[in-house]
Order: structure tokens, then C-alpha cells, then sequence
């Protein structure tokens, strides 16, 4: 059969629709088997879709069209050979054996000689592959979330692929925060909407009807006041004969909720239907 219909596969139970998030390839791409070639998004997860077989691919939805479980999405021509640029490494990593065995035949007293044969074995072996430096949807939208750059994590996944672990891995060992948030908090009161996935559209209906349906809990985190106390302790008098008032702890803990909500700036977010509203700046209300 030479052309291969690739239909949406089913998450999970009861999921009857899913959105492409991302195509991972672009129209008439020719694409290999088992290629991650997009993106799906549905209520419960986010899924890669790997190819079904090799070909030359043509795209039958757009990025953020819900589709049907079981909807053609793409097509692939399994006819559709290889390009020339795929071929040609092959060819180029296959042309260097036969000189060293000319190399051995022409000087036989000297077996050493051929020594930098295993030199052509790394050639091959750096061959690139799909995968490499590209994160799993989940990887991504940690990446995303706390503002990390595409290149800012090493992937230890295979061939390449950068996994949640090492995300996780790389914010455990501490980052700075972000060169584009702080850019974009220069006292501009600029609103940005952005199209939110289905599984974050569930998960704010679910929290809503938390909220409505449940009791609503506080929790009490410890931190370590010391170096507050003592940059207080140290500045107490010359703000209190600047400013003719106290220095409290309020500014201390609006400035760390200000920082927070800079690097972490969903938390700062509002929804709008199915958009999340994001703000380059922070309202702080504090009760008097």
C-alpha cells in the first residue's frame, strides 16, 4: 500500500478528541519509522506521534485544529525514496574502508602502519539523529513553565532526547532568572495572551470546581529569616531617619513575591476562555 493513512490514536478511555499541539516536521518532509513527527494534546496528557513507516509525509490538520480519535491526519507516500542528502553519509562513511586495506597492501613490513583505522569508526558513530537536543512534550513544558532556553539542557535519552528528568535535574543544581523576563519588567503594564493546551484547560476547570466544591485549605511553609533580620537590623536606623517611618518586613515580602512572580509568571496569569492571559507586572494588594 503506497500510501499509509495515519489516523489519531486513542490516550485513554473516554478521551474522544485531541489537538494538535505541534507538527514536528514540515509538509512533504520525508520522514523515517518510529520519527517523532507531532505533538498531540488531549484532557489527560501530552503524546508524541512517531511515524508508522518511511515516506514522504503531507499534513491534512494544523496546529491547534481539535481532531477526532481516529481522524486521517497526514498522509505518508512509503514509495517516496529516500533524499540524496540522506544517502550521501552512507556513501561517505562506507568510501574510507577500503583505503586503509590499500595502505596495508602496499607497505606489508610495517603492520602498524594502519593504526588510524579506528578513527574512521567515530565518523560514523556521530551520525545526528531526529531526537537529539529535542525535549518530550513534557520536558518542553517544564522548559517552558520556568523560562528556560531549547538549548539550555543536555538530554540523556536516547540518542539525544531530552527527558523531564533532566530538566528536573537542571533546576535542582539552581538557574538564574530568565534574560526575557527581565526584559519585559521595565514598568510596561503589557498584557499577552496565549492559546492554552487541552490538558491545562482541564486542569483549570477541575481546580475552579475544586474551589467551588471544596473546602479551601492554608498551608505554612518555613523559610530562613536570618539574613532578613540582619539586613534589617543593619538598616533599621538610617531608614527610619530617611523615611521618617519603621522598617517592617512588608517590603521584604513583596519584593520576594514580585521576584517569584517574575520567574514564575503563570502564577501571575488570568484565564480567558481558552487563553491564559500572561502580565509583565504585579499587583500587590496587602491589608491594611
Amino acid at each position: 500500500m503506497p500510501i499509509l493513512e495515519m489516523k489519531v490514536p486513542s490516550p485513554g478511555e473516554s478521551i474522544l478528541e485531541v489537538e494538535i499541539a505541534s507538527w514536528l516536521v514540515e509538509e512533504g518532509d520525508y520522514v523515517h519509522q518510529d520519527q517523532s513527527i507531532a505533538e498531540i494534546d488531549s484532557d489527560k496528557a501530552t503524546l508524541e506521534l512517531p511515524a508508522e513507516m518511511s515516506g514522504r509525509i503531507t499534513l491534512k490538520a494544523e496546529e491547534g485544529d481539535a481532531v477526532e480519535v481516529g481522524a486521517v491526519i497526514c498522509l505518508i507516500d512509503t514509495d517516496a525514496k529516500a533524499p540524496a542528502e540522506a544517502a550521501a553519509p552512507a556513501k561517505a562513511a562506507a568510501a574510507p574502508t577500503p583505503a586503509p586495506v590499500k595502505a596495508a597492501a602496499a607497505v606489508k613490513a610495517p603492520a602498524p602502519t594502519p593504526a588510524p583505522t579506528p578513527a574512521a569508526a567515530p565518523v560514523a558513530a556521530t551520525a545526528p539523529s531526529h531526537a537529539s537536543g529535542h525535549p518530550s512534550p513534557t520536558a518542553a513544558k517544564l522548559m517552558s513553565e520556568n523560562g528556560m532556553a531549547p538549548g539550555a539542557v543536555s538530554g540523556t535519552g536516547p540518542d539525544g532526547r531530552v527527558l523531564a528528568q533532566d530538566v528536573v535535574a537542571a533546576l535542582a543544581k539552581g538557574i538564574s532568572a530568565p534574560a526575557q523576563a527581565a526584559s519585559n519588567w521595565t514598568g510596561s503594564r503589557e498584557i499577552r495572551m496565549e492559546k492554552m493546551s487541552m490538558l491545562r484547560r482541564k486542569v483549570s476547570e477541575r481546580l475552579v470546581a475544586v474551589k467551588n466544591e471544596t473546602a479551601m485549605l492554608t498551608t505554612f511553609n518555613e523559610v530562613d529569616m536570618k539574613p532578613i533580620m540582619d539586613l534589617r537590623k543593619k538598616y533599621k536606623e538610617a531608614f527610619k531617619a530617611h523615611h521618617g517611618v519603621g522598617l517592617g518586613f512588608m517590603s521584604f515580602f513583596t519584593k520576594a513575591v514580585t521576584s517569584a512572580l517574575e520567574v514564575y509568571p503563570m502564577v501571575n496569569a488570568m484565564i480567558d476562555g481558552k487563553q491564559v492571559q500572561l502580565h509583565d507586572y504585579a499587583d500587590i494588594g496587602i491589608a491594611v
